[in-house]
């Protein structure tokens, strides 16, 4: 019986013996790379990927991985833990990542108990623990702007407490509920937090089952709040809603959340405070504390059934970034556990105005479908059941990583598969090439620009593959974008208050960071930036001309 990726790979030599056979008969107006012995590590990099480095930390091992193109790596962060789930790159070129540690008893997949801050060099420079037998850090985390860090974390509701706040009796049955929570960290010295916001379900939640407890009411009338006994056809674990991510739109100063066990996605208000967040907003979907947008699953609100739904277990809800393609709308890997196929996606969520989603009182929250699917020509091909990530690229492209495979690949805007990775470092160790990769789950993976502000004044030059036996022999292409240098001139430098950027071309957008990577100011569409405002030290400017990203030091007087 073949496994997934046997089937990947016998599908693979059937499309190259064809094309064999075709070459002399069409004319090629594309150069492709690929690596047709290869089991693992680079497998295909054709002219149309998009020239980055891609960042991974397998789950098994203690290592993160910066990779170029052809599979060498060009980085790479050493940690004592294995990955709790998420890593992420910081623009001053550390890493923030989580690490799993031991806990009997949160015992349900991704959780970490641990965050750590690693410098370039693997430097342990911040860590903190968020883990008891009651309460524990699991899957994901994010980087804010000023610094502080938002986390994911489960802490416990006793069966009593559960069942005051209308919980069936009949659906706990490990006497006891996990609460799902976000908290922000603000990083004091090297191993310690302030907490400094937190949200929490268990103060938006909604119940039809005992009117003598807590939080009774009409399910479909109101949207804004969670029911405690919808289950979405599972059991009543502790672990009922099995939170996989957290993501976060400055602009919006909102946050995105993804329940895998009830296939929906929710977005909540940032802008509160502690006490507005534990507060309901009154049925208004703007601000406050409450759920102001869902999507996925309308009859988790009972405004639908198992025919509306458009999300399955899925992971990595976030908001395509400015100045990308779709920029603004969400994009989702849709894992497809019930249907036994996966999907990415990206869904535009209807507005009344930025941050203010549209509520229909008869159809539920929009939209009634995605604006862009990929599926595999053969869908039932691409199945990934836990993990996994899709990403929209500068140049159009999509990334998606198979998580329970290992396996990246790369989309152009036809939806052809332009780049192909599988990640040799697996729970067995590292692979070889001709091994048969399996135990190599990787939760997310990011592509990053050769020129992404963390990599200034450094040197990366490829080094090895991680595959044992590798074979680059056929991988010559990088993609590197041929451009002209575009001329500019910064002045003054030293900068009292104005910084100018003297140059023929227009600049779509300035952005000013300190050195710990946090933005400071900035701007868009101008050739100047005021900077009277900002302390006196050392700062990165990064700008963007046709494209293509700049990035100096600057001193500020």
């Amino acid at each position: 019986m073949f496994n997934k990726k046997s089937h990947l790979l016998v599908a693979f030599f059937i499309k190259i013996y064809f094309m064999k056979q075709l070459v002399c008969l069409i004319i090629s107006f594309y150069t492709i790379t690929t690596i047709s012995q290869n089991t693992v590590g680079i497998i295909t990099n054709h002219e149309d990927s998009y020239n980055g480095y891609t960042l991974f930390a397998p789950n098994s091992s203690t290592e993160t991985y910066l990779i170029n193109n052809c599979g060498e790596v060009v980085h790479q962060w050493s940690s004592s833990y294995t990955p709790g789930a998420s890593v992420y790159l910081l623009n001053n070129g550390n890493l923030l990542r989580t690490g799993k540690i031991a806990n009997s008893s949160i015992t349900f997949g991704g959780v970490g108990g641990h965050i750590e801050i690693l410098d370039w060099d693997s430097t342990l420079i911040w860590q903190y623990t968020y883990s008891s037998s009651e309460f524990s850090q699991h899957h994901d985390i994010f980087p804010l702007p000023n610094g502080n860090i938002l986390m994911l974390a489960v802490n416990t509701m006793s069966e009593s407490e559960a069942i005051q706040s209308g919980r069936d009796p009949s659906l706990i049955l490990d006497n006891k509920i996990f609460n799902e929570q976000i908290l922000e960290l603000e990083p004091i010295g090297n191993d310690q937090a302030n907490i400094i916001w937190e949200w929490n379900f268990k103060d938006h939640l909604i119940q039809n089952h005992d009117n003598t407890k807590d939080n009774y009411g009409v399910i479909s009338e109101h949207p804004e709040l969670l029911d405690f006994n919808y289950l979405n056809n599972n059991n009543g674990n502790a672990n009922w809603l099995h939170i996989n991510s957290i993501q976060y739109n400055a602009n919006l100063d909102q946050i995105i959340l993804s329940s895998r066990l009830l296939s929906e996605v929710y977005i909540i208000d940032h802008s509160t405070t502690t006490a507005q967040a534990a507060s309901h907003s009154g049925g208004t979907y703007g601000k406050g504390g409450d759920i102001l947008y869902r999507w996925g699953n309308k009859e988790a609100y009972d405004m639908g059934d198992e025919n509306d739904r458009t999300l399955y277990s899925q992971h990595y809800p976030h908001w395509i970034e400015d100045g990308l393609n779709d920029a603004g709308k969400i994009i989702v890997f849709n894992n497809g556990n019930s249907i036994r196929f996966s999907s990415a996606n990206i869904f535009n969520p209807p507005t009344i105005s930025p941050g203010e989603y549209a509520y229909d009182n008869v159809n539920g929250f929009g939209p009634e479908s995605s604006d862009w699917i990929y599926t595999a020509p053969n869908p039932e091909d691409f199945f990934s059941s836990i993990l996994s990530s899709a990403q929209r690229l500068p140049n159009g492209n999509t990334l998606i990583c198979d998580g329970d495979s290992g396996y990246f690949f790369e989309l152009n805007s036809s939806n052809n598969i332009v780049w192909e990775y599988i990640n040799p470092d697996t729970t067995n160790g590292i692979l070889s090439q001709g091994d048969d990769p399996s135990q190599n789950l990787v939760f997310r993976a990011l592509k990053y620009n050769i020129n992404h502000i963390a990599f200034s004044g450094r040197d990366l030059p490829p080094g090895n593959p991680i595959e044992l036996n590798p074979d680059l022999s056929d991988c010559t292409l990088l993609s590197n974008p041929s451009f002209n240098q575009i001329s500019y001139k910064l002045y003054p430098n030293p900068v009292n208050s104005y910084l100018n950027i003297n140059t023929e071309k227009n600049i779509t957008h300035i952005k000013i960071t300190n050195l710990l990577g946090s933005i400071t100011k900035e701007v868009k569409n101008s050739n100047t930036i005021d900077l009277s405002e900002i302390a006196q030290g050392l700062y990165i400017i990064q700008f963007e001309i046709e494209g293509i990203i700049y990035i100096e030091k600057i001193v500020k007087k």
